[in-house]
């Protein structure tokens, strides 16, 4: 129970506003002391009472004020197009100016957005109310054609959406009436109303080519937009949630170097910043007026071994690289306990559908050398990595330790974190990722996995595995579906050029003047919606 309700049943609604007006107007602890004494309350009860409606109080959003903000990310790429959004600046960016249908929770659970109802009988065929009274920041209304065009597009080449994989499965997308549109998939996914609350999926006006105005129907408006350096948006005065949003204006910027991010923090030059490395976390907490924000979460950072070219055309030279990882070395060493171990399986433990039978590759030298030998891979092998990519330096250096003493040589390159995803993910043959959470298993093996995904990292492609894929969406006995999951992670950890060794925890530093932040596992910063819900303390 919230401290304000805690009061008002204390002592009833009217008695509660009175205090609350008083704080609001300035009033003190001692102030609202002298009130409930004057009113014949004993004394320690008034004393326990003044202290309850302070905090309430406290807990109360407060309207006005800026905030400057790093994000880990900044790159020329960065991107106002929802389509083709890839790092959280872009998605933190993205949750300030536009709206999805829907939006997923502290749960993860799909919660009604643009889309204000739907209905379905089968999974194949979504009809969905719109909610009226929405209109996008030049004043336009929001229309059933802007949803169809907005997800329309993913499905085109030319978009090169990110999210293309994903939309694929819609057939069509069609107004079926004045504030209505339905959706007919090519099978039944449960999932729809989960992945139409990603990213990729805001809503954007009909016929939108050129995003670099930023035109949504978001909570903030674009003042600024420069890629790679800053963006500026200002309070959506017209936004259709009463009351919000909090703030004036939000500065945010990416910063790639983690230690630069946490200068800028503690100097006072960031009120918020994302993806604080753990060695950092008593730094951040030792200094005045300043605290971290940690999320548990399915992030991870992972060993990327192209299985098209380069060593990783092996399985065995795969399999050598997998068994060197000394998880618990890394968990306490690398992440300093701010993370699970993982076992080279995508799905992490707070997700419904990972596969906890999957027995635990081990840390093991006797087999790392036996499948190094076998695959015949000799000489320097370089590997890939950046600050960019969590904990990618300090688990290479792990990892060259490891391989050292079964003879193998890894050449450790460490690339800037400014152009590591353009430059260097995706396109090194032994390299680092980092994925961000994802809000279901399906969209992540969809994105990740599938044979034609964009962002299918080793290039793994199985048949099978597509097969099956499709098969779990369409399949309601939930036993079943954890069983194909299980299968489909089986394969994964088995035969794709992927090595994961944790599940990481996203640490934020924040002013602890800062207020309304609390855990959506999509990632840090609240799962990069941390806009809409903050506020500054007076």
């Amino acid at each position: 129970m919230s401290d304000r309700n805690k009061l008002a049943q204390l002592v009833g609604p009217n008695d509660s506003m009175r205090m609350m007006d008083a704080l609001r107007r300035g009033a003190s602890r001692r102030d609202i002391l002298t009130m409930l004494l004057a009113g014949g309350m004993q004394a320690t009860l008034a004393g326990s009472l003044a202290g309850v409606a302070v905090s309430a109080h406290a807990q109360t959003p407060r309207r006005g004020g800026k905030i400057r903000v790093a994000g880990a990310t900044a790159a020329v790429t960065d991107t106002l197009d929802p389509a083709k959004q890839s790092n959280q600046t872009d998605y933190s960016r993205g949750m300030m100016l536009y709206n999805g249908l829907f939006s997923l929770d502290g749960s993860l659970s799909p919660q009604p957005a643009l889309a204000e109802s739907f209905r379905t009988q089968d999974a194949r065929t979504w009809v969905f109310t719109l909610r009226k009274g929405v209109t996008f920041h030049d004043g336009k209304a929001l229309a059933p054609a802007d949803v169809v065009y907005s997800l329309m597009r993913h499905k085109d080449p030319a978009t090169a959406s990110k999210a293309k994989a994903l939309a694929d499965q819609i057939d069509s997308v069609k107004a079926t009436g004045p504030q209505e549109v339905t959706v007919v998939l090519s099978s039944p996914n449960a999932d729809l109303p989960v992945i139409l609350g990603t990213f990729h999926f805001h809503i954007v006006k009909e016929g939108t080519t050129d995003f670099n105005a930023g035109v949504g129907t978001g909570p903030y408006k674009l003042k600024e937009f420069k890629p790679g350096v800053r963006s500026v948006v200002v309070r959506n005065e017209a936004y259709w949630k009463p009351g919000k949003p909090y703030l004036d204006e939000i500065e945010f910027v990416g910063i790639g170097d983690e230690s630069a991010r946490v200068n800028a923090l503690l100097s006072g030059g960031m009120d918020l910043v994302g993806s604080v490395n753990p060695r950092s976390v008593a730094r951040v907490k030792d200094s005045p007026g300043h605290g971290v924000f940690i999320t548990q979460s399915g992030q991870y950072s992972d060993l990327v071994m192209r299985k098209d070219l380069g060593p990783g055309v092996n399985p065995d030279f795969i399999l050598a690289m997998k068994h060197l990882f000394d998880r618990e070395q890394m968990k306490k060493a690398v992440a300093l306990d701010h993370a699970v171990i993982a076992n080279d399986q995508p799905i992490d433990p707070t997700n419904r559908f990972h596969f906890a039978g999957l027995p635990q590759r081990a840390f093991d030298l006797d087999k790392a050398k036996f499948h190094l030998q076998k695959s015949g891979v000799t000489g320097k092998v370089p590997v890939v990595t950046s600050p960019a990519a969590m904990y990618s330096v300090e688990t290479a250096l792990v990892l060259q330790q490891a391989a050292q003493r079964i003879g193998l040589e890894l050449d450790v390159k460490r690339m800037p974190a400014d152009g590591y995803w353009s430059n260097h993910w995706l396109n090194s043959p032994v390299g680092f990722g980092n994925v961000n959470p994802r809000p279901s298993a399906d969209t992540l093996l969809t994105q990740f996995f599938k044979s034609d995904a964009a962002w299918n990292e080793s290039r793994w492609k199985s048949e099978k595995f597509d097969q099956l894929l499709l098969a779990s969406r369409a399949e309601t006995d939930l036993a079943k579906r954890k069983q194909m999951y299980a299968d489909m992670q089986t394969m994964i950890h088995h035969e794709a050029g992927i090595g994961i060794p944790l599940f990481l925890a996203s640490i934020d530093g924040h002013s602890n003047k800062l207020k309304g932040l609390s855990p959506i596992p999509l990632g840090s910063l609240m799962g990069y919606s941390f806009a809409e819900h903050v506020w500054l303390d007076a």
